[in-house]
């Protein structure tokens, strides 16, 4: 008998769930922007690591103390 109730519960919700009228259309502004683009001469430097993703291998490879086993 639960199981029946239960089932039908659940197709009640889902009935009422797609009989939902969701026509909610809303209008959006376009904005145009102008970007204008300047090539200069400029001197930048970049740095060269020795490996690559240095910092962020280091950064993910941090340990806490929850990290380290316990011995018992």
């Amino acid at each position: 008998m639960k199981t029946i109730i239960t089932l039908i519960f659940v197709l009640f919700i889902g009935v009422t769930a797609q009989a939902q009228d969701a026509k909610n259309e809303t209008k959006v502004d376009t904005v145009e922007i102008t970007v204008e683009v300047s090539e200069a001469n400029e001197n930048s430097v970049a740095r060269l690591y020795k490996f690559k993703n240095s910092k962020i291998k280091k950064a993910l490879s941090f340990t806490t103390k929850a990290n380290k086993s316990k011995l018992s």
